[in-house]
């Protein structure tokens, strides 16, 4: 999360496009971006004792072992970079029902160096097993080193974009490619939306992104609950500001399609326990520039509105520019 005042565990990766910020770490549904868990870097001095996690796991084994807890013993496969990939944190997820798959550090303790001093060309790979763990080094570009207790040592025919030929790869190369962009997937919905002034402080920050984390996921279960619906997240976040704002509004309804053409009912607004004959503003009359108040309003539509019965129900129903 960008950020670039002065603060003690702000984090500096000039690899980044944005180089200075707090580093968040998540875990993240790879095909949806749905943020199953999340964690804030604390700085180095903070203590980080997940429960159940063996003492002698390091830092990035262990911020795995805390944001993963509750989903092990259920065949999930877990796709990590080479910041958290090592072979005991691999041998022990695979004790707990839980396969994994990641690039790795040549120089990571238990990584064979057998397998780093092989030489191969572009497109050959290699690899070893011992017992449930897989180790490979790919050539491409330049070496590229794997741990997985996932795959097997088979290679498949991919195509290349650009090129012609197709060349051969590892299934643990070709799946890691195409499972591990869950975080980045997360993040990069959520770009377009992010609020960030300088003037704000930190804990601020981090209070927003948190809550922009919350409404993606929630956008994603509405999806997934209404599929029929097609809604962005643009829309899903603005149908919420409005239920916000009206602070008479009912109960959260499920979302609802377009009101245009739709086969809406007219209703008398029900009484509340602070007044017996509420009102609402009519949205049609207001956007002529008019103040008028009424007792009816249209449940069915997104915002519930207020509408005056006659014209201005029918308007709001058939005019989209409303």
């Amino acid at each position: 999360m960008k950020y670039k005042g002065r603060l003690g565990f702000k984090q500096y990766i000039p690899s980044k496009r944005s180089r200075y910020g707090v580093k968040v770490y998540k875990l993240c549904d790879s095909e949806s971006g749905y943020t199953q868990a999340f964690r804030v870097y604390e700085g180095k001095d903070s203590s980080l004792d997940p429960p159940g996690c063996p003492e002698h796991m390091g830092t990035s084994g262990k911020i795995v072992w805390d944001l993963l807890f509750p989903l092990m013993n259920k065949g999930y496969h877990l796709y990590l970079d080479n910041f958290y990939t090592s072979v005991p944190l691999f041998k022990l997820l695979y004790c707990f029902d839980t396969t994994a798959c990641g690039t790795v550090r040549k120089n990571r303790v238990g990584f064979p160096a057998q397998l780093v001093r092989t030489r191969l060309k572009r497109g050959e790979s290699s690899a070893l097993r011992q017992e449930e763990l897989l180790a490979v080094k790919y050539r491409d570009k330049k070496d590229v080193y794997l741990l997985s207790t996932i795959h097997t040592e088979r290679s498949v025919e991919v195509s290349v974009r650009g090129r012609v030929e197709r060349i051969r790869k590892p299934v643990c190369i070709k799946d890691y490619n195409r499972h591990m962009g869950g975080v980045d997937l997360a993040d990069q919905l959520l770009q377009p939306y992010q609020i960030m002034r300088k003037s704000r402080a930190w804990y601020k920050k981090v209070a927003i992104y948190l809550m922009q984390i919350a409404t993606h996921n929630a956008f994603l279960l509405c999806k997934k609950a209404n599929p029929r619906v097609t809604l962005s997240f643009l829309q899903f976040q603005l149908q919420g500001i409005s239920g916000f704002l009206y602070q008479d509004a009912h109960a959260p309804r499920a979302v609802m399609g377009d009101r245009v053409g739709a086969a809406h009912f007219i209703y008398k607004i029900p009484p509340t326990e602070g007044k017996q004959k509420p009102q609402k503003r009519c949205r049609v009359c207001f956007k002529r520039g008019q103040r008028r108040d009424t007792i009816f309003y249209c449940p069915e539509c997104p915002v519930q509105p207020g509408l005056c019965l006659g014209d201005c129900f029918k308007l709001y129903h058939t005019v989209r520019d409303l």
